[in-house]
């Protein structure tokens, strides 16, 4: 924690009894954090920005954070690029909810990266105008190696990011290139589209990324078992910990957290029938062969 937080609240609690200007506003920012001062937090309005989560929300969140100008200005191969870069930023950040199978670690790859990387792309572009063509090979290695690269630390998660620029930065992107990996034979399909109009690339975005799944990363469907498990067990932790320590206690004061819990699982095993559409595992192994019996 800064030092200066401590001063400062007693700086304030002084501005406050002295009489300070009714005007007087105090911004602040800062990541989640434990050591942030009570009392400082007690005096504030608090407003957090949480990331949107699925490849949908987080491909319009990086478009849109370009302004229309800065788009409609653009030469078609850029603009076609800008969108495989807002993928490619995309995956980067979605692969980190899917723990170990996503990244080593939980990188903090942020909107900066994708700015830079946008600032970068234009320079290159302008420089090799009069050239006609595209230095995929400097921009693969700005891209993943300083830009996102700069955050990575394992050799293996630096492979895979080196993987995704190799399929996404090459002339097939020019020409409609798939932007889903590993997808041959399989019913999902998300193309990078021509150079369109702003409008015309959210509309795009809206209507033909498809729904949320594993395959949009070159990962088995069953990669989500693990997530959504993980994202419930948080979700109850985090119950847990807001709730009133003394829930449980008394007569008068109600079920306690655990009951509660109990009580929802049961609700939702009623509506959802899980008892009836239990799998027969047995049934199932019965008529599988020793050679059929692989993972999945």
């Amino acid at each position: 924690m800064p030092k200066f937080l401590t001063d400062l609240e007693k700086k304030l609690d002084a501005f406050a009894i002295e009489g300070s200007n009714p005007a007087f506003r105090l911004f602040m920012s800062s990541d989640p954090a434990n050591s942030i001062p009570i009392g400082l937090l007690e005096k504030s309005i608090k407003l957090t920005n949480e990331p949107p989560q699925g490849v949908k929300l987080n491909i319009k969140k990086a478009f849109t954070f370009f302004s229309k100008e800065d788009i409609e200005e653009k030469d078609g191969k850029v603009k076609t690029i800008l969108f495989a870069l807002c993928f490619f930023h995309t995956v980067m950040l979605e692969r980190r909810k899917f723990g170990p199978k996503g990244w080593n670690m939980k990188y903090p790859f942020n909107m900066g990266d994708l700015r830079d990387s946008a600032l970068v792309l234009n320079n290159y572009m302008e420089n090799n105008a009069s050239s006609g063509k595209i230095p995929w090979d400097d921009l693969k290695y700005l891209f993943g190696e300083i830009m996102y690269g700069g955050h990575i630390v394992d050799n293996w998660d630096r492979i895979l990011c080196a993987a995704y620029l190799d399929s996404l930065m090459n002339d097939a992107l020019l020409d409609e290139a798939e932007l889903f990996p590993f997808i041959e034979g399989k019913p999902i399909s998300f193309k990078c589209p021509t150079a369109l109009a702003y409008e015309k690339y959210i509309e795009y975005i809206e209507t033909e990324c498809p729904p949320e799944t594993p395959l949009a990363f070159g990962m088995h469907p069953n990669a989500e078992i693990d997530f959504r498990t993980s994202q419930c067990l948080e979700l109850f932790r985090v119950l847990q910990e807001i709730a009133p320590k003394d829930a449980g206690a008394g007569g008068g004061a109600g079920m306690g957290i655990q009951e509660k819990i109990q009580e929802f699982m049961h609700r939702v095993s009623d509506e959802a029938s899980l008892d009836s559409n239990k799998l027969n595992i047995e049934d199932i192994a019965s008529k599988l062969g020793e050679e059929s019996r692989t993972p999945y």
